[in-house]
This record gives structure tokens, sequence and C-alpha cells, in this order.
């Protein structure tokens, strides 16, 4: 199965060939599927003019207008599942079912950002007769966006449709290794009737686009999906030209597990949810807290469900879960399994490479994990699950808070009062009582500390591409 799109710049409403492109490999084969194309300063430019009179065209729509175009993008997009999921299936690995449902979520964005766009109200302010003070909320401008390589077509579009219904236009930096969601998005975009310049698309260097678009003046905002180090590095360039920032970086999800509840059911849940994405989720559940009651249970069944997952090609019918992204997640994965297993850890299931071709890495499980092992600080980004043991709620709580993140956090409970302690104690932009589900379309999603800045999805979500303008209309003169 080898049909994959061709990858082109999209700039100013017209697919753009490069000079130079770079292969797309198939991680469950290795080999290459296509070619992505770097932009060169000079496309850049192109892009960032084309977005300037994009954003003149598309800030003047009316609200409605704007989310017509979006709502036909989306239903072109749902049209065309079957062709996108393919594409991602090739260039990611994850399995198609799942892609599939990859591309309903993005489809939902686009949808509930729309409607909502419609709903971006001002307020008048009390105040002295002959003065009004009235609040508007404005679209910032063009906005300079960065999506990641692990969900290739609902990422982009969470920031995509959150710029495109506050009134923005935007340049989306997607993703070299997994290009054709975003190109999928930009063919709906353009099949909807969207304005030239409104929506652009780039692929290149991450650095090198990222250092030339973010000084620039017609960027007004930066929005960034990925790793603490590279979102912090963007910010500080941010802030030496004073643009804000909507940062959405790395996770290492806690996930408490009190003893009220049945241990086995809740193992099954989570080592299904671990294997989700093959662990590539910034919001994965990774450090499982167990009270000691119920720790053997849940260990022995987390390990036997986690061992039954079947890895393999993303088109085979059976697969649960597909290869690692890339040849960087196996070093990683065997790098922290075996700082580990030297700290002392159990491996009960997992813990090598697969002997086959392509990045295929199982579940693993680590139990009774020191806190001196690496994994127990650095996130990840794999199948990879820690369980330990804990003596009570408020050290389960403490160990959760101990690392800098906080994007998401999960817990396991039947009592209303370890719920309430629960969601008042943890640190994190994301709490889930009994689902593994972080957030969806209609939930603000983001995270505190080092997980992050702002919000994206919901309500709030839509309020980081506006600006607000407060207006005083004296009536006297």
């Amino acid at each position: 199965m080898t049909n994959y799109p061709e990858v082109n710049l999209y700039i100013g409403g017209a697919w753009k060939k490069t000079a130079y492109a770079q292969p797309v490999l198939n991680p469950a084969t290795e080999q290459v599927i296509g070619r992505v194309p770097v932009a060169t300063r000079a496309e850049l430019d192109e892009a960032l003019e084309a977005a300037e009179q994009g954003f003149k065209v598309w800030s003047a729509f009316s609200p409605r207008k704007r989310a017509e175009i979006m709502v036909k993008a989306a239903t072109l997009m749902r049209e065309r599942s079957e062709e996108i999921a393919r594409a991602i299936t090739l260039e990611h690995g994850k399995p198609f079912n799942q892609a599939k449902l990859e591309v309903i979520r993005g489809c939902e964005f686009f949808e509930w950002d729309a409607a909502e766009g419609q709903r971006i109200y001002g307020r008048v302010i009390p105040s002295e007769p002959g003065i009004k003070y009235t609040v508007h909320h404005q679209p910032i401008g063009m906005v300079a966006a960065f999506s990641p390589w692990n969900f290739p077509l609902s990422q982009p579009s969470r920031k995509v449709a959150g710029a495109l219904a506050a009134g923005c236009s935007i340049i989306l930096k997607a993703s070299e290794e997994t290009p054709a969601g975003a190109v999928h998005i930009a063919r709906a975009l353009h099949d909807a009737g969207l304005p030239p310049g409104v929506f652009n698309l780039v692929f290149g260097m991450p650095a090198v686009i990222s250092e030339y678009l973010i000084p620039q003046k017609q960027t007004r905002l930066i929005a960034f999906t990925g790793s603490t180090v590279v979102g912090k590095h963007l910010t500080k360039l941010a802030a030496d030209h004073m643009k804000p920032v909507l940062m959405e970086l790395g996770g290492h999800a806690p996930v408490i597990v009190c003893d009220d509840v049945d241990p086995a059911a809740a193992a099954v849940t989570s080592a299904v949810r671990k294997a989700r994405n093959a662990g590539q989720v910034c919001t994965s559940p990774t450090r499982f807290f167990v009270q000691e009651a119920i720790f053997e249970t849940f260990v022995r069944v987390f390990a036997e469900t986690a061992r039954t997952v079947v890895v393999g090609d993303g088109f085979n019918s059976n697969t649960q879960m597909g290869p690692l992204a890339n040849h960087r997640r196996i070093e990683a994965m065997e790098a922290l399994v075996a700082d580990a297993k030297q700290c002392g850890a159990r491996v009960l299931t997992g813990g090598e490479r697969l002997k086959q071709p392509g990045y295929f890495f199982p579940v693993t499980v680590l139990a009774d994990v020191p806190e001196s092992a690496r994994v127990m600080r650095e996130e990840p980004f794999g199948p990879l699950a820690v369980i330990n043991p804990v003596s009570s709620i408020d050290e389960a709580i403490q160990k959760a808070n101990a690392l800098p993140f906080g994007l998401a956090a999960y817990a396991f409970t039947h009592s209303a009062s370890r719920a309430n302690q629960l969601t008042e104690g943890i640190e994190a932009g994301n709490i889930s009582i009994n689902t593994l589900e972080a957030s969806v379309a209609e939930t603000p999603f983001g995270g505190v500390k080092e997980s992050g800045y702002g919000r994206e999805g919901g309500t709030e979500g839509l309020f980081n591409y506006t600006v607000v303008k407060n207006i005083s209309h004296s009536m006297t003169i």
C-alpha cells in the first residue's frame, strides 16, 4: 500500500514545490514513502506577505461566514477520512482504526471552534451618565504555529481551528516526519473556499523556520506543541520581540489508584490506554502510584494485559499498537529501561525492541522503580509504564507533584471525599477521575509549571487568539 499523497508547501492559496525535499519514512518498514519539501527564506517571506493580506480579508468576515467555511472543511475531511487515515498510518504507524478516530477528532476541533467563534462576546461596563465603556475581543493577527509528529492531523487541527475561528490568519509549520495530515487540512480548507493567504503551510528545519518567523512584524502570536526544552527556547525568542505565546509542552502523567476500586478493572483500562499511540502522547498515563492493599493485583493484571497487546503494522486488522515513530524513540526506551534495571527496578514485561524490521517496541511495565531512576524524572514518550506502591493518598499526591511537569493527571476512586482531595491537591492543568481521557474539543487543555502556558480548546482556548480592546466613549461633547 503506497498511495501516499504528494506533499507540497501551501502559500497564498496555491501549492508550491521546492528545490530541496527530504524523505518521509514508514516506521513499520523503515522504507521511504514520500518526500517533504523544505521552505527557503524567500518562501517564508512569501508566506508572511500572504498571511498579512489574508488576515485583512479573513478578520473582516463575519463569524458566521467564517464558521460556514470551517464546517465545510470539516465535512470534507470526514468524507475523506479513509484516505487521510491511510496516509497517517503510512507515515506514523498507528493502527488504521485509530488513525480514523484521529481524523474525526480533528474535525471536532473545527466544528466546535467554528460554533464557539460566533460567541466571542464582549461586555458593557456600568458607568456614569454620558459615558460608555465597552470591551471587545478582536483577532490578534497572524499566528505562527508549530505542530508535532505524534498526531499528524488532530494536533495541527487544534491550532488551525482556534486561529481561524477567532479571525486570525496562520502559518503552520507542521512536522516533516508526518506531514500528510497537515496537507489534508490545507486541501479541505482550499476546497471549502478559504480565501488565499488565510492558511499557509510550510515545512523545513524547525529551528531555522521558528527563528525566522518569530521576529517578523507580521507575527503576533506563537503557538507551539512539543518538548519543554524547545518550548522554553521559543518563549525566549518571543519575549525578545514582545510576542505572546501559547505553549503546550511535555508531561509525565501520574495515575493514583486508590484501594476502594477494583484493581483488576483499573489495571486493564490503564494498560490498554498506555498502548494508545504507542505511548507517544504528552498526556499518556505513565507514573502509577497504587495503594499497597491492591498493589500486587494491579501490577499482575496490568502486566498480563500488556503482554496481550498485539504490536504490528497498522494496516493489519488485529494490530492494537503500531511502531514507535522513529529510531530516536527506540533508543530512548532502551536507555530508560537499562537505567531502571540498573537502579533495581523489576521488568515485568517488554523492555526490548522486537527483532523485526520497523521501530517496534512492546508495552513495557516496570515495578518498584527507585526515585533515582531516570524514568521517574524524564518523560518516556513511549509505551513504558512505571508502577510503584504508596501507603496513603497524601504520599501519592506528594509523588505526583514532585516533578516540574503538570499537564495531565489521573486517579481511580469511588470516594467523593478522596476525589475532592485529589483534584484539589494535584498540580495539573487536566485531571481526570475514573477515566483516562484528558480532553475533548469543548474543554480547555493545557498545563501548569513547565508543562506550558495558555489553553487550547473550549471557550478559554479561543481567547488566546484574541486581544482585548477597551473603548471609552463620552457622549457629552
